[in-house]
């Protein structure tokens, strides 16, 4: 079984570890070696890693249900906030240098653009998610409203890995894959549900 006082005392680690990417691609970035279209790719690699935590999110979540797995619960406020860094430099390399601060524009693509639509709307998600991730916000919205809430995140990776889908242009395999994880992930708990819906039934 993994002890809770394993798991508090590698968070620090496992921090550094998911952050490192970043600060590795925007060492690239500053240096060139990004290739020939440096904001494209730091602002792909920031959004695929963005998906893929909140994702590893969702499936800490289900395997913290698992008795002999239960202290891994304690790694998901860490993971969702990481996913959520990595959000929001992946939405300031649109802003920012893809864009230049250019809102009118920005307002143009995210109504005439599906992908650009997926995404603006799965950060918009986000945010309440992050604002109520603090044990004081537990405490004063009540754990059942808190988790009425959190339930966003679901509607949040499926709106982000659609943005994904239609972003990708040649080998969609990767995309496919993260939607099935998610499909995967949400049917789980939907059978989980009814079956503890129907357990206390009399």
């Amino acid at each position: 079984m993994l002890s809770t006082k394993l798991i508090n005392r590698t968070k620090p680690a496992i921090l550094m570890l998911l952050i490192l990417p970043s600060l590795l691609w925007v060492g690239m970035f500053i240096n060139g070696t990004l290739g020939i279209n440096p904001i494209q790719v730091l602002m792909d690699k920031l959004g695929e890693m963005a998906l893929r935590l909140i994702i590893l999110t969702l499936l800490v979540s289900s395997l913290s249900q698992i008795k002999y797995l239960r202290s891994l619960q304690n790694l998901r406020r860490l993971i969702g906030l990481t996913a959520f860094y990595y959000v929001l430099l992946h939405l300031m390399t649109y802003v920012f240098l893809d864009h230049f601060f250019n809102f009118s524009f920005i307002v143009q693509d995210i109504v005439k653009r599906p992908f650009i639509t997926f995404g603006f709307f799965s950060f918009v998600l986000l945010l309440p998610l992050v604002s109520t991730s603090t044990n004081r916000m537990v405490k004063t919205l009540t754990f059942k409203v808190w988790k009425k809430i959190h339930y966003l995140i679901y509607v949040g990776v499926l709106l982000g890995a659609l943005h994904f889908y239609l972003l990708t242009k040649a080998d969609k395999t990767e995309p496919l894959i993260y939607l099935v994880i998610i499909g995967t992930l949400l049917l789980w708990r939907v059978v989980k549900y009814i079956l503890t819906r129907r357990a206390v039934q009399p």
